[in-house]
């Protein structure tokens, strides 16, 4: 995107981030509803639902203050200011661009620092986390690098390339690195635990579908830092595009393991439940047609002993029910 200028740049990462930001509201209410539907207040997962709600904040002021950005540039200080919009958006010590580049910061830190968690719950080993720990820490200080490197720099309508773009690379790759390296070990102990216990084909699945969401959400944050810093090697106006639409994927990559998760888990909840009943029915060798209520049953029966008919009265008062369950320990790290 060397050639798209700044203004039309901010157009259309603006654009995009406000189609992103609508879909993270959704599954933030998917997210709500996921964590909260037929769980008492005590079982919320408070870390994960605080985290939830900061992510919605943050990603909302960006939004905000992106179309406060365009509004100043093209409209307010279109005729005024010094290299008219695209010198406006080439300025990156503006108030707005930093407060909004340190929301990206913050939002950042954040969705690392719940995937850090997450990995730590699972695998209850400390050790476990402190590579992705020492990435997180060079995370937060290149992007405070950053921060601080646009606050220095003079309002002269062209971008620091030197500063700024350099400390962007270096901190979506640090976020890139932390990103891959906390999922891969929490697939990896969900792999092994699946391995190593489970016996249950159905609880295989259940395992297997967990991994493949971690794997999916991790895949599409890494295909969008990746494609900043490649942007951010070649210059231009790319890297600022990329950087406001990661803003919102950071969310929604976030919600969509508590979603899917949730979603599986109900579905496997109900398959074994029409399994223990259909198991249950066929050790009876009956199917009586109302099962949510006790039935007695009283069956006639006459047996023959030495040519003497007996007679007796089986009475079934109530109806025995076996059901399979899943430990969910680590779904309910997950999902909230």
């Amino acid at each position: 995107m060397a050639f798209v200028s700044l203004d039309t740049a901010a157009i259309i990462s603006t654009s995009l981030e406000g189609i992103l930001y609508g879909l993270s509201v959704l599954m933030f209410i998917g997210t709500m509803w996921a964590m909260t539907y037929k769980h008492s207040m005590r079982d919320v997962n408070r870390p994960v639902a605080v985290a939830s709600v900061l992510l919605l904040i943050l990603s909302t002021g960006h939004i905000i203050l992106g179309i406060m950005r365009m509004e100043y540039g093209l409209v307010t200080y279109r005729d005024t200011f010094p290299g008219g919009p695209a010198g406006y958006f080439a300025d990156v010590s503006q108030e707005t661009y930093l407060i909004k580049n340190s929301i990206y910061v913050l939002q950042t830190l954040l969705g690392d620092a719940v995937a850090i968690y997450r990995c730590y719950v699972v695998w209850q080993a400390p050790w476990v986390i402190i590579l992705p720990i020492m990435l997180w820490c060079g995370i937060a200080v290149t992007g405070a690098l950053s921060v601080y490197g646009d606050s220095q720099t003079s309002s002269t309508g062209v971008i620091s390339t030197i500063v700024d773009m350099e400390c962007m690379g270096a901190f979506c790759a640090l976020t890139l690195a932390a990103n891959l390296s906390s999922s891969g070990l929490l697939a990896y102990r969900i792999w092994k635990i699946e391995r190593s216990v489970t016996t249950s084909r159905t609880a295989k699945v259940m395992t297997t579908s967990i991994t493949r969401v971690i794997m999916d959400a991790a895949m599409l944050y890494s295909v969008a830092l990746l494609s900043t810093v490649i942007g951010s090697l070649c210059s231009g106006s790319g890297p600022f595009v990329l950087v406001d639409v990661l803003t919102p994927i950071i969310s929604i990559t976030f919600y969509m393991v508590i979603i899917r998760i949730a979603i599986g888990k109900n579905t496997h909840s109900q398959i074994l439940t029409v399994r223990a009943g259909m198991t249950s029915d066929t050790e009876r060798g009956s199917f009586p047609r109302y099962s949510m209520k006790p039935l007695q049953v009283q069956i006639s029966h006459s047996t023959h002993i030495d040519g003497a008919p007996v007679y007796g009265i089986l009475d079934q008062s109530r109806l025995p029910m076996r059901k399979e369950s899943l430990d969910g320990a680590y779904c309910d790290a997950l999902s909230g």
